[in-house]
């Protein structure tokens, strides 16, 4: 979600800062802004939209100085004005947020009792005046911050300056990333290591409710106790070319071609000619899978589909018990946890903020341990599970999530290989499932060949308001996802049902206005597909299948279209099925001229609840 950007250099860091904050646009955000130190003064530009149009403002009457913050800002207290976009300034003191301070009100309260002012919306104000405060009592600004922290309820990932301490900059974080980043001469703050990339990649991952100090020539990392704690330099593995759009128009159409690669890339190393390689999991997952008698798998939004999927692989050839939750519903009850079940946490950034406080939550409800399987090696989720699996996908910029979605699909099928293993699965079978996920890369290709067709189908979409998606056992899954892609895209209203469901419901709103996508691979299933198929052609719905060569389905042709999909095989459908409709959903959103990168409303990387 919100971005932050920070620097104490020799140089002016106004320029820094603002290429910082474009390398964060996708994740989504409505205002942005930027507060350097100029001789004393607290120098700053703000302004609703896009960085491009705070970057005129500042060029039309640049300023200099070594110290500043910048921030991307997703509304949450306050509506999306400049006068609630970030930095806030408060006395002597201007800083940026991420994060939800849940106390705000009283804060707010007290310090107007005490004679403060505000001038805005935001609970990151109140931080601001906070500290302000401290600062009047005499404290420095690291002093300072330290005493605002330890009142604040919620989550957090701040920087701070202060017109009296040029040339330092305090940050803190709870619940919301912060990391450091070490240059020669200067040093950085990023709430995203992209947001750095471009000036090093020596980078300092923060704990829980740590505090830091950077200068130019230092960087000293203290506990909420003010005592100084170590943390471990990290040379991070993205470059500033993973993060170029190159020939294509968009970020998601570069990462839709970009998953056969990201898939084998998952693959590879963990996967070999005899099946799923020891301990991919971690040194530890011997022990805890082979004691594994059911999962919880915990995610949210599209990472929620892929739990879905899995549900299906493990119960099937596993033969174990899983349940999948949407992480936002998960804290806020009390589950009944089976003796020995793994807590699964599936998440891209590894940031989400729900499913960081679930897997947070599970620790006092005795489950077996706990697996996340994530995107971002220096995550928060990957760091605090006992198990991981990194997905290898590669930076992704396009909010709608693409290969994160296939790369957690591969992961997830490496795990359920391995429970199968361990649970008796036929060998043959076994081996044959193995056999059939090395070929998904191939199989992914073989999907974006569709493309032409596809670009061709989307004209069929621009003036359409709604759509249903069908699908059923492992792929009512792919038909959730496929739906989500193109309401988030292409601001068409889309849901997605089992298909046989259509009869209790949603059969009401069909009729020749209502394009109905089905996913029907050729399995035990298809039949039954064809029979909820024939009720959407006897209303004259408008039917888009995505078949494998099962026999049968070009009669439904007369009423639609039929786009052959070669699967690759039972196992491996759900995602080789989903290409087609990420490419859908992108190429109707292409055509209706939306944001297809950064669609209104969303943020790729949603760390407040």
């Amino acid at each position: 979600m919100c971005g932050i950007v920070a620097a104490a250099a020799q140089r002016d860091v106004a320029p820094l800062l603002i290429v910082g904050l474009k390398a964060l646009e996708y994740r989504g955000y409505d205002s942005s802004g930027v507060a350097v130190l100029d001789q004393g003064r607290i120098r700053r530009v703000r302004a609703k939209g896009k960085v491009r149009e705070m970057e005129a403002r500042y060029l039309a009457e640049p300023f200099p100085g070594g110290t500043g913050i910048a921030h991307t800002r997703w509304a949450t207290h306050g509506l999306p004005t400049e006068l609630n976009a970030h930095p806030h300034v408060a006395g002597k003191v201007a800083i940026v947020h991420n994060g939800i301070i849940e106390n705000h009100v009283g804060l707010r309260t007290r310090l107007q009792a005490a004679g403060r002012e505000f001038s805005s919306e935001t609970d990151t104000e109140v931080i601001a005046v906070l500290i302000d405060e401290h600062l009047n009592q005499g404290m420095s600004l690291r002093a300072a911050v330290l005493a605002a922290v330890r009142e604040l309820e919620g989550a957090y990932a701040i920087a701070v300056i202060s017109r009296d301490e040029p040339g330092r900059v305090v940050g803190a974080r709870r619940g919301a990333p912060l990391l450091v980043g070490l240059g020669i001469g200067e040093n950085f703050l990023g709430s995203d290591a992209q947001a750095l990339i471009q000036v090093t990649n020596r980078m300092i991952y923060l704990d829980e409710d740590d505090v830091v100090e950077i200068t130019r020539d230092s960087v000293q990392v203290f506990g909420l106790d003010g005592e100084p704690v170590e943390r471990t330099e990290h040379e991070s593995e993205l470059s500033s070319d993973a993060v170029e759009r190159g020939e294509y128009r968009h970020y998601m159409q570069k990462e839709i071609f970009e998953q056969p690669r990201a898939v084998a890339d998952t693959l590879e190393s963990r996967l070999g000619p005899h099946g799923v390689l020891p301990n991919i999991f971690g040194i530890d997952s011997d022990v805890l899978l082979k004691r594994t008698r059911g999962l919880h798998i915990i995610a949210c939004g599209t990472s929620y589909h892929a739990g879905l999927v899995a549900k299906y692989w493990i119960e099937e050839y596993a033969r174990l018990p899983v349940s999948v939750e949407v992480a936002s519903e998960y804290r806020y009850r009390e589950p009944v946890v089976a003796a020995d079940t793994l807590f699964v946490a599936i998440s891209q950034s590894g940031e989400t903020a729900d499913t960081l406080a679930a897997l947070r939550e599970s620790r006092r409800r005795g489950y077996l341990g706990t697996l996340a399987i994530c995107n971002v090696a220096e995550s928060s989720l990957v760091r605090e599970a006992d198990l991981k699996l990194m997905t290898r996908a590669g930076p992704e910029i396009g909010v709608a999530s693409t290969k994160a979605f296939t790369t957690q699909l591969a992961g997830l099928a490496l795990l359920a290989l391995e429970l199968a293993q361990r649970n008796g699965l036929d060998p043959q079978r076994y081996a044959a499932l193995c056999a059939e996920l090395q070929h998904l890369p191939r199989a992914i290709e073989n999907a974006l060949q569709l493309e032409p067709a596809i670009i061709e189908l989307a004209g069929e979409f621009i003036h359409r308001q709604h759509a249903l998606f069908l699908g059923r056992g492992a792929h009512y899954p792919v038909a959730l996802e496929g739906s989500l892609k193109l309401k988030e895209i292409s601001y068409i209203h889309a849901e997605a049902y089992p298909a046989g469901e259509l009869k209790h419901g949603p059969l009401a709103l069909v009729d020749e206005e209502m394009p109905v996508v089905a996913v029907a691979p050729n399995g035990p299933l298809l039949d039954k597909l064809k029979s909820n198929l024939q009720e959407v052609r006897a209303r004259g719905g408008r039917l888009i299948v995505f078949a494998d060569g099962a026999a049968g389905m070009d009669d439904m042709a007369a009423h639609g279209t039929t786009l052959r999909v070669e699967s690759g095989g039972d196992f491996i459908s759900p995602a080789v099925f989903t290409v087609p409709l990420q490419l859908l959903a992108y190429h109707v959103a292409v055509l209706r001229g939306t944001d297809v990168d950064q669609p209104r409303n969303l943020a790729k990387s949603v760390t407040v609840e």
